[in-house]
């Protein structure tokens, strides 16, 4: 283990190439920043996520790690991970190997509520994280953290717990099993051994490490500085005795964007300090906004984003307004010279949920020709677009507070181990 001042002078080169998370921190790349508050590129084609492999220092999901994912599991990889939207990791081999030893381990992920509604870029994560639960058939905990939406946000408690209690019903609406998953948001549920685990984080984290790692500045209230331990707490198992009693050898697999990489480099450094497992994790590309793939979606901007509330016409005039085209400006041009699907965000919308392989294959080649225009690529994407909102929308409908309590209520999960 390095020693504290190694891992702070680590800390600081990395944050010199990656930037500061809360407004600290230099930023020497003025290409791309991702931290867990920001992610802006100023290329057209998004972020650059090899770099990102190289700078964050986690592992590329190859090939050969998706071959032997299908093998252990059974199941063809979702095209999520076939196509390169979930692309990097950090010990994931040791959760397969755990898998294949019959042994036990549980997801981890979750949300930040600052709208009534989750958005198209909201939804990658736990459609992803519903497909892990279902060829792996583990436990899962889904935090809410209306603490920290309370701490960054001007926002009240009240009205974040609101936030955090309708997020739960779009996240439900995803199909996840309330038998094997339990969501908690963070105001309400500090049980002793959960508060436990975040005090002894506290205490193994000192501010120079927290500065360095998130960018936190003097100005910063201290809640904030505070707030990493709330969500690297439920990377250890213990932290639900509910589910897994006292054990803390339990290791758990967070899937989830990369921007939340340095809470969970955090966690990793401090878990052997604890006597816990440290997590394992697999990290999604961003759902571009609609403007472009300089940025991410983001609740705060409506015209860059998809809602789950959203009507048809709603996605359909968002879609031929806003959506980013990489088409030419006449169609003679076009038709010459043809689209890039790179910078196309309907295309890319299409890369992310459209499952049949052979037919995105069929778009990208006649948009690239120039065979297919913008205007026909955008109506793809919107008819793609609304029949998963569509659908959402329809389960959306089912789920009421009963069954948001059936979720959240503290209790043993289906566990086989």
């Amino acid at each position: 283990m390095a020693a504290p001042a190694e891992q702070v002078a680590a800390e600081i080169e990395n944050l010199k190439v990656n930037g500061g998370a809360a407004g600290g921190g230099v930023q020497e790349d003025e290409e791309d920043r991702v931290t867990p508050w920001e992610v802006t590129t100023t290329k057209a084609t998004g972020i650059d996520y090899d770099k990102l492999i190289v700078k964050f220092g986690c592992r590329k999901l190859d090939e050969e790690i998706i071959a032997r994912f299908e093998r252990v599991t059974g199941h063809k990889a979702s095209p999520m991970l076939r196509r390169g939207m979930f692309f990097a990791h950090r010990d994931l081999t040791a959760i397969l190997d755990r898998k294949e030893q019959g042994k036990p381990f549980y997801l981890y992920t979750g949300r930040g509520a600052s709208s009534g509604s989750l958005h198209l870029g909201h939804l990658v994560p736990f459609i992803f994280t519903k497909w892990l639960q279902e060829v792996f058939d583990v436990p899962l905990v889904i935090q809410m953290t209306d603490d920290e939406k309370f701490l960054w946000k001007d926002m009240k408690v009240d009205e974040a717990k609101k936030m955090a209690r309708e997020n739960m019903k779009d996240i439900i609406s995803v199909g996840f099993d309330p038998t094997k998953t339990f969501i908690f948001n963070n105001f309400d549920y500090m049980c002793p051994p959960f508060y436990e685990n975040i005090v002894k984080i506290w205490k193994v984290v000192n501010t120079n490490q927290a500065r360095a790692i998130f960018g936190f500045t003097p100005e910063d209230c201290l809640g904030k500085a505070a707030f990493p331990a709330v969500e690297a707490a439920p990377c250890f198992a213990s932290s639900f005795p509910q589910i897994f009693g006292k054990r803390n050898d339990i290791p758990c697999l967070i899937p989830c964007a990369i921007d939340q990489d340095p809470f969970f480099r955090m966690t990793r450094d401090v878990a052997p300090r604890l006597k816990a497992s440290k997590p394992s994790l697999i990290f999604s590309t961003f759902l571009p906004a609609l403007t472009g793939a300089q940025t991410k979606m983001s609740a705060s901007e409506p015209n860059t984003c998809i809602f789950l509330s959203d009507t048809a016409k709603q996605i359909k005039n968002k879609i031929n307004k806003y959506a980013f085209s990489g088409g030419q400006q006449t169609v003679q041009e076009h038709r010459e010279k043809g689209g890039n699907c790179d910078v196309d965000i309907s295309y890319q919308f299409l890369r992310f949920f459209l499952d049949d392989d052979e037919k995105l294959a069929e778009i990208r080649e006649n948009y690239t020709k120039g065979e297919m225009l913008s205007g026909e690529l955008k109506a793809l994407a919107t008819q793609k677009v609304q029949e998963i909102v569509l659908e959402m929308q329809e389960r959306r409908k089912l789920v009421t507070d009963e069954t948001v309590e059936e979720f959240v209520k503290v209790r043993p999960l289906a566990y086989k181990y």
